[in-house]
């Protein structure tokens, strides 16, 4: 209260000490959200990425079995709160949670029919939302890679070159760094860093692998040639590092690129097929074969028919009455 009064009166002068002191520090947080539906392979996913992110927040299954892009706000009114907000920013329940669990970024699994992934992307509650197809997954259970990390250390992200080409991959990149990212100090987190997570581009997906910072000690050159270890006495700071991979590996297909969750679209993946097409037009071509194997056992059989040649086991089969070659003669 004695701040607060002398604030109110002027009475207290500025602290030079906190004018100079260390900046504010970052608070960034990311709420993990799945649908009802995920598979245990999805789950086992869910928390190898959980598990990477010291400053995450889990939360329960949401179900919805609606749209994700819901109504939106009335236009803002004119002036600089106007200017700021800009005009109809979309909100949905989803953004509406992650703001009562104080987080500022949003990683949502949606399962569907028990077998496909997609994941959205977005930062609340202003976007941009983007919404991923996963594809290839293989959780650390099941890769059995001999590297390991520290639970809670920052990673380093590791971009492609490409990412910098086009418009929608440099706004990717940022919500990748934004989600992904440790910032310093961050909740649970320790002060190392110990793995890399590498984001690649090929074949117009997204590959996702994560490394381990492994670090040896350097071989000493003798004079016979041969590579011994440094002995005790004459230690030296030279290490070898290199990579060892450590999982989760993933795949990501681009499919939408928007506000949140329904505002304008901003990049949409023309050459995106859906897997239920893809299982669609499967199933209609192996009915396609059946059907044409049909109409030549039909076709056949009306053949020989024409030319009296219509057998069953082997002896001609009696002409009948109600033939239409005996009726129409």
């Amino acid at each position: 209260m004695g701040g607060a009064y002398k604030s109110l009166n002027g009475s207290e002068k500025a602290d030079p000490a906190s004018a100079n002191g260390p900046a504010r520090k970052q608070k960034s947080r990311v709420l993990i959200v799945p649908s009802r539906g995920i598979t245990y392979r999805h789950r086992h996913l869910m928390n190898d990425l959980f598990a990477m992110m010291p400053h995450g927040k889990r939360d329960v299954k949401w179900d919805n079995k609606g749209k994700l892009y819901g109504t939106t706000r009335p236009q803002a009114p004119a002036g600089l709160h106007g200017r700021i907000l800009g005009t109809d920013i979309g909100l949905t329940e989803l953004c509406e949670l992650a703001e009562m669990s104080n987080c500022n970024n949003l990683i949502y699994f949606e399962a569907r029919k028990g077998q496909d992934l997609y994941m959205w992307l977005s930062r609340v509650p202003n976007g941009p939302t983007v919404k991923f197809h996963c594809q290839n997954m293989h959780t650390m259970e099941e890769l059995h890679f001999v590297g390991n990390a520290l639970k809670g250390s920052r990673p380093v992200l590791s971009f492609d070159a490409a990412f910098d080409k086009e418009p929608y991959l440099r706004v990717i990149k940022q919500l990748f760094l934004q989600t992904f990212g440790v910032p310093e100090g961050a909740r649970k987190s320790k002060p190392f860093i110990d793995h890399v997570m590498a984001f690649s581009i090929a074949d117009g997906k997204i590959w996702i692998r994560v490394y381990q910072i492994n670090e040896t000690e350097a071989k000493a050159q003798t004079e016979d040639g041969e590579t011994e270890k440094s002995s005790s006495k004459n230690r030296t700071k030279e290490t070898d590092i290199n990579l060892l991979e450590i999982g989760p590996r993933i795949t990501l297909t681009t499919i939408v690129l928007e506000g949140s969750f329904g505002g304008p679209i901003i990049y949409e993946n023309k050459e995106f097929i859906s897997p239920n097409q893809v299982r669609s037009d499967l199933r209609r071509q192996q009915a396609g074969k059946h059907n044409a194997r049909s109409e030549q056992f039909v076709e056949r059989l009306a053949k020989k028919g024409d030319l009296g040649l219509r057998t069953h086991g082997g002896k001609k089969m009696p002409t009948d009455a109600l033939d239409s070659r005996e009726l129409f003669a």
